[in-house]
């Protein structure tokens, strides 16, 4: 597995590879430091992880892979599906797949490829709903402001 850190207004993400795809993003620096220079398919996301936070980019054309049980595989379809400045409720995902909102809650909190699969496009009923990545819900506003989404809850 290979990883790069970069710094982005939400703070330092750091993106895992493993086998050709992106498998993780996280908002915390890496576990161990190292000189060896990023794989293309990690320099390609941060380039596009830097372009969505300019501005300039809308949608990622990335190799993502979530390893996780295919009702996981499955919410974290959903998800991606949902375009930039958009927002889906819980709700809505759950009579997609035909299951709880509480069970859609649970996938987008163990999403593990956050911005690139967008789970802070997902939102409760009657509020924004909660968010796994640092910051808590304070960065899922930001995010949502930045592609201008969420509408009046925000």
């Amino acid at each position: 597995m290979h990883s790069l850190t970069l710094a982005t207004p939400t703070g330092p993400i750091t993106l895992t590879e493993s086998d050709g795809t992106i498998i993780a993003c996280r908002w915390e620096p890496p576990q161990t430091a190292t000189s060896q220079p990023p794989t293309p398919l990690l320099q390609d996301a941060a380039d596009q992880i830097t372009a969505y936070f300019n501005g300039t980019l809308h949608a990622f054309d990335l190799a993502l892979n979530v390893r996780g049980t295919g009702f996981q595989q499955q919410v974290c379809a959903a998800i991606a599906a949902i375009p930039f400045g958009e927002t889906r409720t819980y709700g809505d995902l759950a009579r997609d797949l035909g299951v709880s909102a509480q069970a859609v809650g649970r996938g987008c909190g163990g999403n593990p490829i956050p911005i690139l699969i967008p789970c802070h496009r997902v939102l409760g009923a009657n509020g924004l709903g909660g968010f796994s990545g640092l910051g808590g819900v304070e960065t899922k506003v930001w995010l949502l402001r930045h592609e201008g989404g969420g509408g009046l809850l925000i």
